[in-house]
């Protein structure tokens, strides 16, 4: 794939994240075998942590409408190679049960193989997501 390619994958992740699609039409984008993994305190909120399948990213689309309201998602930048796409950026989310809220910067790193994902690794804060989902 080429760079500009993984681009505009990256961008249809996170339009379907963020535009509201199905989760079952954002896995579409995904492998049946995606690595999903998101550091941090496993248990805390249930997408933190490792999973494989194509089920993985679904879940986590829905945990994450059901459980949190967004403040905030600004991305900064998506860089690309010719087998990745990082996108960098700040998030604000209110986790529903607690009220608190959590700030942070982020690194999505999506590994891209023909034209779906393989992995799928979310790098934040993850002692201040575990604060606020704990709070």
């Amino acid at each position: 794939m080429s760079r500009q390619q993984n681009i505009a994958i990256a961008q249809k992740v996170l339009a379907g994240i963020g535009g509201g699609q199905d989760p079952a039409t954002i896995a579409a984008l995904f492998d049946t075998d995606l690595l999903f993994e998101i550091q941090g305190d496993v248990g805390a909120l249930p997408w933190i942590g490792r999973r494989t399948g194509r089920q993985a990213i679904g879940d986590f689309v829905r945990d994450l409408r059901s459980l949190t309201e967004p403040v905030a998602f600004d991305v900064e930048d998506i860089l690309a190679s010719d087998g990745r796409a990082a996108v960098v950026g700040s998030l604000k989310t209110r986790i529903k049960a607690t009220e608190s809220v959590i700030a942070s910067q982020f690194a999505i790193i999506l590994t891209i193989a023909g034209e779906v994902v393989t992995s799928f690794q979310m790098l934040e804060d993850s002692f201040q997501v575990s604060k606020a989902a704990r709070a």
